[in-house]
């Protein structure tokens, strides 16, 4: 037996070697933790500052946006009023002028209309107050005729048989014919043709186509030729309303009983029975 066989040993037991690596691993681990949380704390850092900057620049922003978006649309909604109210204004103001057109024609019709009734009321009444006077007129002479000769009474008598248009030859035959080519033109207080006449413009006219002129009103007219009686008449003689000098009305006789004479602006132009209006008395130019 040694000496030194009672004396334990100090030294301490060897340690299993899996407890060895176990604890390294733990101290390895620990140590790669803190590695990896000092090398991302300064890389974090940074963003956290950027986080707090951006906020604050993105809100100024966002308020300029917001404005000029705002400014924007109240323009576009100023715009589109004006517009509208333009439209609308426009659109009023071509109704006025329509209704105003519409007003002027209205008027302008009835204004016609009453000038026509005014026209045909006068040109009945001038009619009437002709016929009156032409009534008047022939009492006036039929006077005298009754105290004369037998003869002379029965040469104031209408004829029974007046002459036919078809015995009109030369001068009366184109007397006549320019005469009833007139039949329908308008009559016109002065007026010479060519489609518009008076009384004795009419006549005067169907003179000169044959080469004769007479005067231009129905007073002189009436004593421009012969007198002949009313049963003794021949186409192309010039037949007067009134006493001779003095008549107010004249026509061309145009055979068959009938004339032709430019009455009023109610009848224009006319070929009529002198039974429609008997004449006072006649003149013979040709």
């Amino acid at each position: 037996m040694s000496h030194t066989a009672h004396i334990p040993s100090h030294r301490k037991p060897r340690q299993r070697a899996s407890k060895s690596a176990l604890r390294a691993g733990v101290a390895g681990g620990v140590l790669s933790t803190i590695a990896v949380a000092g090398a991302a704390g300064p890389a974090q850092a940074e963003p956290v500052t950027q986080t707090i900057e951006m906020p604050t620049i993105t809100s100024g922003l966002s308020t300029a946006v917001a404005a000029s978006a705002q400014a924007t649309q109240q323009v576009a909604l100023d715009l589109e009023t004006q517009a509208r109210e333009d439209a609308a204004a426009e659109s009023a103001a071509k109704k006025a002028k329509k209704a105003k057109a519409e007003a002027v024609r209205k008027a302008e019709a009835e204004k016609k209309a009453e000038a026509a009734a005014k026209a045909r009321a006068e040109a009945e009444a001038q009619e009437r107050a002709e016929r009156a006077s032409r009534t008047a007129e022939r009492t006036t002479l039929s006077a005298p005729s009754s105290s004369s000769s037998g003869d002379s009474a029965s040469a104031s008598a209408p004829s029974s048989a007046p002459s036919s248009s078809s015995n009109a030859t030369g001068s009366a035959a184109a007397i006549v014919a320019f005469a009833k080519a007139q039949v329908g033109d308008a009559y016109v207080s002065g007026g010479t043709g060519p489609n518009a006449w008076d009384c004795s413009g009419l006549v005067q006219a169907a003179y000169r186509t044959v080469g004769i002129d007479l005067p231009r009103v129905s007073q002189s007219q009436s004593t421009a030729g012969t007198q002949v009686s009313l049963d003794n008449l021949q186409p192309g003689d010039i037949l007067y309303w009134g006493g001779a000098g003095s008549a107010y009305h004249v026509a061309i006789y145009v055979g068959d009983g009938q004339f032709v004479g430019a009455q009023n602006s109610s009848t224009g132009t006319v070929q009529r029975s002198m039974d429609y209006d008997r004449p006072s008395g006649a003149v013979r130019v040709l």
